[in-house]
C-alpha cells in the first residue's frame, strides 16, 4: 500500500485520543482512514493513560514507516463558582445576585466565586457568563470581595459551573500548577506540540516558551476575545494556532465566529504558521454513523478557507464512531480538494512573499506546479522551515520533505500538503536528483514520465539555506 494513502489529501486531520480508542489497533485504524496526528487532552485522564496512548502512536508510526505527530493540550485555568447549600437554584431575569469570596455554600441570592482576579478585573456594566453562557449576569456594583449583579438571562444554576468574563483581561497565568506538572510530564514523554489554553496576551506565550525550552513546538489556542485583539502578535510568537471555537463561541456572539475564523486563518497563512480549526466539527457523529449536512458544510468551509488541519475532539475521544468520523472527514477534504474552485480560491488569497531566497523559491514552485502539471514537489530540509514556506503558498502539487530529523517530520504532520520521509542519509551531501526521484517513485507519488520539482540548500548542513530548484522528469 502506498504509504497508507497518507498523501492523497493536503489538509491534515488531528484526532483526539480518549476512552473510545482502546488499543494500538484502534490508532492504526484512525491512521488508515486519514488521521495525521493525535491530540492528548490533559483536561481528562491521568498521566498513565496519556503515556499508554502516546506509546500506541509511536508503535504504529514505526510499524507503518510514516511520521505521526502528537499534541498535548493543556487544560489551563478553570474558573468555576462554588457550591450551593440545598442543590441547584433558579435565577430569574431582573433579580439581584451576588458573587463573593466567602466559601460558605450559596443560596438563591449569592454564591462563592473563588477567583479574586475576576472580582479585581470586572467593572460596572460588564457581563459574566455562567454554565457556558446559559446564564448571563451584568455587574451593577463591586468592592474588593464581592460583586453585585443583575440577572439578564436566568435559568437553573448548579454548583461548580464555569465562569466566563469576555469583557475583562484577567491577571492570571495561562499555566496552572496542574499545567506545569502536566507539561513537564508531556515533554519527558516526547510530545511534538504543546497547545496552550487561556491565551489572553502575547506575554502568555513568552511565559510558556520559557518552560518548554525548545523541546516541543507551541500552539496557541484562540478562545478569548483579548487573544483576537492581539492576534497578529500572538501568531508571530507561536509555532501554530488553534481556532478553539468552543470557548470563543461562548465569549463572543455566535454570529461573529465565522468571520473571526476566516481572519485567523488568513493571518496564519500570511505568517506561514499552521492553523487548526477545532470544536464540534462532526459533533453528531459522537452518537450516529453519519454527520448532519451542516457539519459537512462546516468542515468544507474550513478547508476552502485554507486551514492546515481540522480537528476531531469527542468524536474520536469518546464517541461511538471514531473511525467513521475520521473516514468522513477525509472524504469531505478529498472532495473539496478535487474541486477546481478550491485551488483557484487559494491562489487568489495567497500572501505576498517576503524578499528572501526561500520565499522566492517557494513562490516559484507554486507557479511551476500550476503551469507544468507537476506530480510532486520534493524538498530536502533540516529544520522544516522551507517546507512551511512552501506550504504557505498552497501549491497544486503535494510537498514531499526529505529530512534527517524525525522531530522535524513529526512537527510537519500539522502543515498543509507536507509529507515527510526520514533518513540519516539526507543530512549528508548526496546525489540530489536520483535520491529525490527514487523516493517519489517508492511512495507512488510520481511515475515514469511525470515532472517533479526538487528544492534543496547547498551546503546541506545549513538550515534555512534553500537556494536550489530543479525541474526533472521521472525516468
Amino acid at each position: 500500500m502506498n504509504r497508507y494513502r497518507a498523501h492523497d489529501k493536503k489538509v491534515k486531520i488531528l484526532a483526539t485520543l480518549g476512552p473510545a480508542i482502546q488499543s494500538e489497533n484502534d490508532v492504526r485504524a484512525l491512521v488508515f482512514n486519514g488521521a495525521n496526528l493525535f491530540r492528548l487532552n490533559f483536561s481528562h485522564g491521568d498521566h498513565q493513560d496519556h503515556a499508554e496512548r502516546l506509546n500506541w502512536v509511536r508503535n504504529v508510526e514505526q510499524e507503518l514507516g510514516t511520521s505521526l505527530g502528537v499534541l498535548m493540550d493543556l487544560q489551563g485555568p478553570k474558573l468555576r463558582i462554588g457550591c450551593f447549600a440545598d442543590g441547584p437554584i433558579m435565577l430569574v431575569k431582573g433579580q439581584r445576585f451576588y458573587l463573593d469570596l466567602d466559601s460558605t455554600p450559596g443560596d438563591s441570592t449569592r454564591v462563592n466565586l473563588p477567583h479574586p482576579e475576576i472580582i479585581q478585573a470586572l467593572e460596572e456594566q460588564m457581563e459574566l457568563l455562567l454554565d457556558d453562557g446559559k446564564i448571563r449576569l451584568r455587574v451593577t456594583a463591586k468592592n474588593g470581595t464581592c460583586i453585585r449583579t443583575e440577572v439578564l438571562v436566568g435559568g437553573e444554576l448548579s454548583e461548580r459551573k464555569g465562569v466566563n468574563v469576555p469583557e475583562a483581561v484577567l491577571n492570571l497565568s495561562p499555566l496552572t500548577t496542574k499545567d506545569r506538572r502536566d507539561l513537564s510530564f508531556g515533554l519527558e514523554l516526547g510530545v511534538d506540540w504543546v497547545a496552550l489554553s487561556f491565551v489572553q496576551r502575547p506575554e502568555d506565550i513568552i511565559e510558556a516558551r520559557k518552560l518548554i525550552q525548545g523541546k516541543a513546538c507551541l500552539m496557541s489556542k484562540i478562545e478569548k476575545p483579548s487573544a483576537v485583539e492581539h492576534l497578529d502578535r500572538i501568531v508571530e510568537l507561536s509555532d501554530a494556532i488553534m481556532v478553539a471555537r468552543g470557548d470563543l463561541g461562548v465569549e463572543l456572539p455566535a454570529e461573529t465566529i465565522p468571520a473571526i475564523q476566516k481572519k485567523i486563518i488568513q493571518t496564519c497563512r500570511h505568517n506561514g504558521k499552521p492553523v487548526v480549526v477545532a470544536t464540534q466539527m462532526l459533533e453528531s457523529m459522537r452518537f450516529t454513523p453519519a454527520p448532519t449536512r451542516a457539519e459537512v458544510t462546516d468542515v468544507a468551509n474550513a478547508v476552502y478557507e485554507g486551514a492546515d488541519a481540522v480537528m476531531l475532539s469527542a468524536e474520536t475521544a469518546s464517541g461511538a464512531f471514531p473511525t467513521e468520523s475520521v473516514s468522513m472527514m477525509s472524504k469531505i477534504i478529498r472532495n473539496i480538494e478535487s474541486d477546481p474552485g478550491y485551488q483557484a480560491h487559494l491562489d487568489v488569497n495567497r500572501p505576498v512573499p517576503n524578499a528572501t531566497v526561500e520565499d522566492a523559491i517557494s513562490c516559484a514552485i507554486r507557479r511551476v506546479s500550476g503551469i507544468l502539471d507537476v506530480a510532486v514537489l520534493i524538498n530536502f530540509t533540516n529544520s522544516g522551515a522551507t517546507g512551511l514556506r512552501a506550504a504557505r503558498e498552497r501549491p497544486k502539487a503535494p510537498i514531499l520533505n526529505l529530512t534527517p530529523n524525525l522531530s522535524t517530520a513529526r512537527k510537519l504532520t500539522l502543515a498543509w500538503g507536507i509529507y515527510s520521509v526520514v533518513s540519516p542519509e539526507f543530512a549528508q551531501p548526496i546525489e540530489i536528483t536520483p535520491t529525490a526521484l527514487d523516493e517519489a517513485k517508492r511512495l507512488n507519488m510520481a511515475s515514469p514520465g511525470d515532472r517533479v520539482v526538487i528544492t534543496a540548500g547547498i551546503p546541506f548542513d545549513q538550515p534555512g539555506s534553500t537556494n536550489l530548484l530543479r525541474i526533472e522528469t521521472v525516468q
